[in-house]
């Protein structure tokens, strides 16, 4: 049958349950604390690995990728030596910001 993507390029993982799609987009590790400093603006890959120090290059990678895929970043590569790597939120990733802000304050009360 194939990968079934939504509109926003996201393949839902269990059909009818939006909760879990949204969690299959931004679980992990660390993607919500990328999405968290995106709010702020435009960063690079070595600002995130500033900020956190603790996550891997290839983790850091990896959820990157997937963010990108899921059309929740945009990856923009400038024509520079050295090469400049930029990651900013899509419109569709900013639909996330409120669920992120709330995230956040209620992690704030634990």
């Amino acid at each position: 049958m194939g990968d079934q993507r939504n509109k926003y390029g996201v393949s839902p993982k269990i059909e009818g349950c939006p909760v879990e799609t949204t969690l299959d987009v931004i679980g992990g590790k660390w993607k919500g604390i990328i999405l968290y400093h995106l709010i702020d603006g435009t960063k690079r890959f070595n600002e995130f690995r500033r900020l956190h120090p603790e996550i891997t290059q290839s983790m850091l990678t990896l959820q990157l990728r997937e963010l990108e895929r899921d059309g929740i970043i945009h990856r923009e590569v400038y024509k520079e030596v050295p090469p400049r790597v930029e990651y900013s939120l899509t419109d569709f990733g900013r639909t996330l910001e409120p669920i992120i802000v709330s995230m956040k304050a209620w992690g704030e009360t634990c």
